[in-house]
């Protein structure tokens, strides 16, 4: 059985515990991999600090060039991680390019870290008085990551923590560990030193003994809402700066003016595309008004249209969930839902084969005191209520407790600029599904998509990878020099003169 191991400190290693991988087309285990406890996590994030005391005197320069070596790296090696990903996650390969290209925008904008990293300055602030700030790196960075999007989440984080000066420590989810090693090796082929970047494998006992070592100054993750609670806590009762993403319930509003086919066609792929199993997947539809039937009809035809199989196939539309307890809980919520009241207009459950698929599934008649609303499903469940106004449909919008992403489709201006105004939500499209911020914007939800002050990537990234100094500098002529005097001093607070 293949083993996959560490990387810490720029060489392989092993570990006491081990948990499988498999290949959710098949159900079949393929791998195992290392889980750290204590003493690799002691060691991974003390090779990060030895690490970032030399890292972290590096030139921006030449940080700058090691991203763009990165960036070419990760272009020629697209197939490659494309295959690893659709190997232990499921999705399709054509997904598995679209979440490499994304996160590899965020290796470009690390390539100008010397532009986002100038700082203030400020001449004759008092007489003979200058000031000036700069931002500098905090040390060892950790990002924990979910298993949805192996290569893409992780960019999100280390490429700007590492241009910014800091060391890193990744831990990847134990059920896609392959592309995180892969990635480590093309970051040495970059020319970034040993022990700058890191990937530590394991499950929640490694997560939590990482994010409250002494080592670590700062703490990335995504997953969850509950546990992106208790991580946002746990770091930061432990000192830590901490950004904790977690979970969504993305709406997409259609009004009755909207373009149906447009809509039906790009709600139909950010609900079942990569089965459901991402963040920003669209999982509810609010139909407005007259729109509600026909965008229904629509919806409906267009789910059984998709073809679902290996990942691997390029036939294949939509793959298989992560694993078979993912398939049971998926299928839970649609049954639940079924059994409450709702209309079970496309049912994709009991698929034949071995793999953990489970089909398009589209629930009208959905109400919002059901779980198959109120829950994160995270699986290939598109559930569709309706509304009379738009107002009603905002105000469904603000009272869920997620505010991740949001959607209108409409051909009003009017109405669009009303909602992206009013909605509680971070992220928003206009006639656009998935609005996931190029990488010089930055990714963020607000209410409990969010625990933590910043986003990921972008300038806020940038800032939370680093922390400002200010200097007030004064430069004394030399005794004897020509004006020199001395001063008197003063005890009295300093003022500008």
């Amino acid at each position: 059985m293949r083993s996959i191991q560490h990387r810490i400190g720029g060489v392989p290693a092993g570990g006491s515990a081990a948990a499988p991988v498999h290949d959710p087309a098949t159900g079949q285990q393929t791998a195992e991999v290392v889980l750290g406890r204590r003493a690799e996590v002691d060691a991974a994030a003390g090779a990060a600090a030895r690490a970032f005391a030399s890292w972290r005197e590096v030139s921006l320069t030449r940080r700058a060039r090691i991203m763009f070596a990165l960036r070419d790296l990760l272009e020629r090696h697209e197939d490659e991680l494309a295959r690893l990903i659709t190997a232990e996650h499921g999705k399709i390969l054509d997904d598995a390019r679209g979440e490499i290209v994304r996160g590899r925008e965020v290796v470009e904008f690390a390539c100008g870290i010397p532009q986002m990293l100038k700082g203030e300055y400020s001449d004759q602030v008092s007489s003979g008085v200058d000031a000036f700030s700069f931002r500098e790196p905090l040390g060892v960075c950790a990002g924990i990551v979910p298993f949805n999007f192996p290569v893409m989440v992780p960019l999100w984080m280390h490429p700007i923590a590492i241009a910014c000066g800091n060391a890193f420590v990744l831990k990847p989810s134990e059920r896609v560990p392959s592309a995180s090693n892969l990635v480590a090796d093309l970051y040495a082929e970059a020319g970034l030193p040993d022990g700058v970047f890191n990937v530590l494998h394991g499950d929640a006992e490694t997560a939590a003994a990482l994010i409250t070592h002494p080592d670590v100054a700062a703490v990335s993750f995504v997953g969850s809402t509950p546990v992106a609670r208790h991580v946002h806590e746990a770091a930061s009762t432990a000192g830590k700066r901490v950004q904790a993403l977690g979970g969504a319930k993305n709406h997409a509003v259609v009004l009755p003016d909207a373009d149906l086919d447009l809509a039906a066609d790009q709600i139909t792929a950010a609900a079942y595309g990569s089965a459901g199993q991402r963040c920003m997947a669209i999982s509810v539809a609010v139909a407005v008004g007259g729109a509600a039937d026909p965008l229904l009809d629509r919806l409906a035809a267009r789910a059984r249209a998709i073809t679902v199989g290996p990942g691997a196939d390029p036939s294949s539309e939509m793959g298989p969930l992560i694993s078979a307890a993912a398939r049971e809980r998926v299928g839970g919520h649609v049954e639940d839902a079924a059994r409450a009241g709702a209309k079970l207009v496309v049912d994709g459950r009991g698929r034949p084969g071995p793999g953990f698929f489970l089909g398009p599934c589209l629930l009208d008649g959905v109400t919002t005191g059901m779980p198959a609303y109120r829950e994160e499903i995270f699986g290939p469940v598109l559930v569709v209520l309706r509304a009379e106004t738009l107002d009603e449909a905002i105000a469904l919008v603000n009272a869920n407790p997620y505010g991740n992403g949001t959607a209108i489709f409409t051909a009003s201006g009017a109405a669009a600029r009303r909602f992206q105004r009013s909605v509680h939500v971070g992220m928003i499209g206009v006639n656009v599904p998935v609005p996931v911020p190029m990488a010089f914007y930055s990714f963020g939800g607000w209410k409990a998509s969010l625990f933590g002050d910043t986003h990921v990537h972008g300038a806020e990234g940038v800032r939370f990878y680093t922390r400002a100094k200010a200097v007030t500098s004064r430069w004394p002529e030399p005794a004897g020099a020509a004006g020199a005097g001395a001063e008197a001093p003063s005890m009295a607070f300093p003022t500008a003169r």
